[in-house]
């Protein structure tokens, strides 16, 4: 199995094309949510990633790729912040990807996204990605009037080049050294009800809150579908999706940070040698700075 393959998961999306977004949990069932486990995994598994991180930087082979998606409220910042709380910020970053800029516009959907990629040796984590141009404009395409793309009628051949494009570009990125894994984080509509109710009922939290939220709410179904296609055409070995149960969030923390942990155990990373010219001077070396106490 090649380093950049995925670990087995019962959340990992089946290559296959044969994903059922209405077969797949938002819940992980009660049984599978105890608050104080799913607490001691995942600081565990923050312990453990931070020392892959040393690693992932000393070996200076590979990258990691983080993509989440999800519908609002789903928890992607918290589980970002969360399961990536124990790494040193000067090895990792964060792109959060909106409304794009007209420089943006005036490129390919995946420019924006390309200048962000992480180097080797660092983690960079996508809070949102390149997939919203199959998935928000899937369901809203009156925005590639403002793409001007030739001939960028909002049809079937268009979301199926978008979907090559970027099953290319993956492709590509896993060849290089870029280990990608792709979250989608699965939360239901009553659950997202509840959270859109808490931001509203909580002075604190009334700024998460957005209308704009509300109106995207009113296209569930359409989003269901536009997610279940991307994840059909878009998860394959060298850049799988997970689709997390998001209801619970002290669940869906802890699972995805285990898969990351999973992730890293599988890479043969390894702290560089010295030279043996070097190696032979170490006890010199050693003398020298003695003597300097």
């Amino acid at each position: 199995m090649s380093a950049t393959e995925p670990t087995q998961s019962p959340y990992l999306v089946d290559f296959d094309g044969g994903f059922d977004i209405r077969r797949v949990p938002t819940h992980p069932g009660r049984a599978a949510v105890d608050g104080d486990a799913c607490e001691r995994t995942l600081d565990e598994n923050v312990d453990a990633l931070r020392d892959y991180q040393r690693l992932l930087y000393a070996d200076d082979r590979y990258s990691v790729l983080l993509i989440f998606q999800a519908m609002d409220a789903a928890g992607k910042d918290s589980t970002i912040r969360a399961v990536l709380s124990g790494v040193n910020p000067a090895g990792f970053q964060v792109s959060n990807f909106k409304r794009p800029s007209d420089e943006e516009l005036d490129h390919d959907f995946l420019w924006r996204s390309a200048r962000r990629l992480p180097e080797r040796g660092r983690i960079g984590v996508f809070n949102r990605s390149y997939y919203e141009e199959v998935l928000v404009v899937r369901v809203h395409p009156r925005i590639l009037h403002g793409q001007r793309i030739p001939g960028g009628a909002a049809d079937e051949a268009l979301w199926a080049q978008r979907f090559a494009s970027i099953r290319s570009h993956e492709e590509h990125l896993a060849r290089n050294g870029t280990v990608i894994r792709k979250f989608f984080l699965h939360v239901s509509k009553d659950e997202q009800r509840e959270r859109f109710l808490d931001r509203i009922d909580k002075p604190h939290k009334n700024w998460k809150f957005s209308e704009d939220d509300l109106a995207e709410r009113d296209h569930w179904e359409r989003y269901m579908a536009a997610y279940q296609e991307a994840l059909r055409e878009t998860s394959r070995p060298w850049a799988p999706w997970y689709a997390i149960p998001a209801d619970s969030k002290k669940f869906m923390r802890a699972a995805v940070a285990g898969i990351l942990r999973d992730t890293f155990a599988a890479l043969p990373l390894r702290y560089p040698e010295l030279d043996d010219e070097v190696r032979e001077r170490l006890p010199e070396i050693r003398r020298r700075l003695d003597a300097d106490g």
